[in-house]
This record gives C-alpha cells, sequence and structure tokens, in this order.
C-alpha cells in the first residue's frame, strides 16, 4: 500500500491525479490518503476539522479514476498527536502485520526537510517515491528514492485553492465539483468568513492599507457596494495617492448611480 501523508486542507486536483498517475504506474496495489489531524511540522491557521477534510478526501477517492483503489485513512486520527509519520507506520505495520508492505508518496520540499522528522532514518528505510515541484529539483537521498519525473505536476497547493475560495473565485480547475459543493455546503472558507477575519485583523490595525484593500475586494466581488466603499475610501485616507483604491471608487460610485439613477432623475 501507498500512504500519502498529508493535511488535504482541502484535497484538490493535484492530489488526486497523483493518486492515480500512482496507480496507472503500478506503484502499488491501493493508495491511502493518510488525514493528519494535526502535523508536527506546519504552523499558521488552524485547518478545517479533520472528519471534514476526512468526508472532503472520501468524496474526491471516489469520483477519481480508481475508487476502488484510491481512498482516505483515518489511521492518525486513532494516534497521539502531533502526528509523526513514524508512529503511524508502526501503528499500520502492527495492524496489519507482515502481509502488507508499505511505502510512501512525499512531495520534493518534504524529502528536502526530511531530516527534521522523527526517526528519519528509519523513514528512508521504506520505498519512498517522490514527485518534484514545478521548477524545483530534488537533489536529497537520491540513492535511497524513486523520483517520479513523469509525476503530474501540482500547479497549485491547498493553501491557494483555500484563498481563491475566500476571494469567491472559480475553482474548478483545483477542485472536484463534488468537493467545491461539499465546501459550499459547509461554508468552509467562505468570504464571509474571510471579511470577518479581516475584520478582526483590522480593529488592532485599522490603518493597515492592504487589510482594508483586501476587503474592499471581497465586498466588491459580493457586490456588496457600501461596505467595499467604505475600505477603499479608508485606503484613501491613509494614503490619498493609492491608483486602485481611487479606481475601485470611482466604479463603485458609478454602479451606484446608474442603479439608483431614478431616485435621482423622478
Amino acid at each position: 500500500m501507498l500512504l500519502y501523508f498529508g493535511s488535504f486542507n482541502p484535497v484538490h486536483r493535484g492530489h488526486i491525479a497523483l493518486a492515480e498517475y500512482a496507480m496507472e504506474h503500478d506503484l502499488a496495489d491501493e493508495t491511502a490518503l493518510v488525514i493528519s489531524p494535526q502535523s508536527p511540522y506546519k504552523t499558521g491557521a488552524q485547518p478545517a476539522p479533520e472528519t471534514d477534510r476526512f468526508e472532503m478526501a472520501e468524496i474526491a477517492c471516489a469520483a477519481s479514476k480508481y475508487p476502488e483503489r484510491i481512498k482516505p485513512s483515518v489511521a492518525e486520527f486513532l494516534l497521539p498527536r502531533p502526528s509523526y509519520t513514524i508512529d503511524t507506520l508502526r501503528y499500520l505495520e502492527e495492524l496489519c502485520g507482515r502481509e502488507m508492505e508499505f511505502s510512501i508518496l512525499m512531495g520534493g520540499d518534504q524529502i528536502a526537510a526530511l531530516d527534521g522528522w522523527k526517526e528519519y532514518e528509519k523513514i528512508l528505510e521504506y520505498p519512498i517515491y517522490v514527485y518534484p515541484r514545478r521548477g524545483e529539483q530534488v537533489e536529497r537521498y537520491l540513492d535511497r528514492i524513486t523520483v517520479l519525473e513523469e509525476a503530474p505536476l501540482q500547479d497549485f497547493s491547498s493553501t491557494e485553492v483555500r484563498a481563491a475560495i475566500e476571494r469567491g473565485e472559480d475553482t474548478s480547475r483545483m477542485l472536484a465539483p463534488e468537493v467545491a459543493a461539499y465546501i459550499r455546503r459547509k461554508g468552509l472558507w467562505s468570504p464571509a468568513r474571510r471579511i470577518a477575519a479581516l475584520g478582526a485583523a483590522l480593529a488592532a490595525e485599522p490603518e493597515n492599507t492592504a487589510l482594508l484593500l483586501e476587503r474592499g475586494r471581497l465586498h466588491y466581488r459580493l457586490n456588496e457596494w457600501g461596505p467595499a466603499l467604505n475600505d477603499f475610501n479608508a485606503v484613501l485616507r491613509v494614503d490619498p495617492g493609492h491608483k486602485e483604491a481611487q479606481e475601485s471608487v470611482g466604479m463603485i460610485q458609478e454602479i451606484l448611480t446608474f442603479r439608483y439613477k431614478d431616485i435621482y432623475n423622478p
């Protein structure tokens, strides 16, 4: 079994394309997307609830070319946290016995930082398949890993997917429609949540033009003209020459004038 570890926050087309590639090239009989509830190597905002991430992975796997061979795993949900890869490997070996052989699929950025992982030398004893990131070369442990030079490249990350969702952008090239529908239904990473987060940040930094501009753009995409106008005007109070804010104010004023012209011309 090929173990593909990750937070999958959310799972996207790039993840599934790699799992499908592994099946098509007979790297293993099955691929398991091992959902990590808490990675010790990632910092920043908390990921979406693990149950949501598992359900999205389950949906994406079911919609893949090989739904019987690509499935999510809850193995790390059952272990102490944070989750360490070597502990998961030992747990699975104890659970499955010698009849199951495990290999690992990971990105070039992960293998580059592997020496910071718990008992990384033990991890290198397993077969490891590494997919390069676009524009990057895999340079470490080349005598102990297999580099998948022909694997499909991931042109976006889960971080970029979340940002696109929060900006209200089209994510059809990034997400399976079933996963996108789940995200909308559960309200994960919605523009409204991002607006609320920006509001909290602006309470501490009310003159931060980058935050004001981002919130103004979100309001604009949601056709919330009044709040958008307020944010762009707030940018101009701090930076009167800000070109984007000036242009945005002008566009909103044109929209409002056209929309409500009958009020002024009875």
